[in-house]
């Protein structure tokens, strides 16, 4: 056994060995500063030396920073920053001005529930809109007036937005629902196909598919994208949308459509076989569609290509 004495001749040694790392990086005017902020027992701040050291290191990294894409940090946009908690001296990772500027220009995503949509549609603007197609005004008009009456308390009809392919439907509604979602409104975009992919892949865990479900039903403002596009069948025409049209018609909760497809083609496509009991279960659905939302058509320049 290492005798008690060579122990406490270890201690001291590491100890002062310690103390002389920490005088030593003192003579960093900027480690000084961060740990005269702390107000915390010197013997208890050596012992976070290098962590403080790494934490300088970032600091003058932030000197010439400009913003987020120039961020040399482990974590971009943050500090690895001292704190004291409890009477404990903590590493903790603080955000910057960037990082802040930008939090705070998007508080709105924990608005936002995407379904298989790209990330662009989360930054949807109506600023960033295209304005250069004539083809275009009334619709943006419509969506602007929308956004206007519904900061005043007023719920118009929801909106039916079909047309040729590439030419910014899912854009210009999510653009609109964006704006929506920044006043703390509760926002779903769905991309319809999937998400009848994933309620199918979600049958064996009953509690999976009730909660998803039951959110696309019932949150405040909805879009389900591509609508037409998904493979017709009676349990995703009337179990799935079906009940989501009529949940939303009754409780009178604003609803948004894109599709290729225009609503004739629409209920054409929900006949299936074309039998007659089909062709009158698709007519109920396209019913609750047109009592939900105001019909328009966008041909207009295909920017996909």
């Amino acid at each position: 056994m290492e005798n008690i004495s060579n122990i406490i001749d270890k201690f001291k040694k590491d100890e002062e060995k310690l103390e002389f790392e920490f005088n030593k990086a003192m003579e960093n005017p900027k480690f000084k500063k961060v740990v005269s902020s702390l107000k915390f027992p010197k013997s208890k701040i050596m012992m976070h030396t290098t962590k403080i050291e790494e934490c300088v290191r970032e600091l003058n990294n932030c000197i010439n920073c400009k913003d987020l894409v120039m961020c040399k940090n482990a974590v971009s946009g943050y500090v690895y920053y001292p704190i004291v908690e409890n009477d404990q001296l903590i590493m903790c990772y603080v955000p910057c001005k960037y990082k802040k500027k930008m939090e705070e220009a998007n508080f709105y995503y924990k608005n936002i529930e995407l379904y298989d949509m790209p990330l662009e549609i989360r930054n949807a603007s109506m600023k960033d809109i295209y304005t250069d197609d004539a083809s275009r005004f009334e619709l943006i008009k419509w969506l602007k007036n929308y956004i206007d009456d519904y900061k005043k308390g007023i719920k118009n009809k929801g909106l039916y937005l079909h047309g040729n392919f590439g030419c910014g439907k899912t854009y210009l509604i999510s653009a609109m629902l964006n704006e929506l979602a920044k006043l703390d409104k509760k926002v779903a975009i769905v991309y319809y196909p999937e998400f009848l992919r994933s309620l199918k892949a979600s049958f064996n865990d009953d509690n999976e598919y009730v909660i998803k479900f039951n959110y696309i039903k019932k949150v405040e403002l909805l879009l389900i994208d591509d609508i037409g596009a998904e493979t017709a069948s009676a349990w995703s025409r009337d179990e799935i949308l079906g009940n989501i049209l009529q949940y939303r018609m009754q409780e009178h909760l604003p609803t948004f459509f894109t599709s290729n497809f225009n609503l004739e083609q629409l209920e054409e496509h929900f006949s299936l076989v074309g039998k007659v009991d089909e062709k009158v279960k698709a007519r109920r659905i396209m019913e609750r569609i047109k009592q939900l939302t105001t019909d328009i058509e966008l041909i207009s320049e295909n920017r996909r290509k």
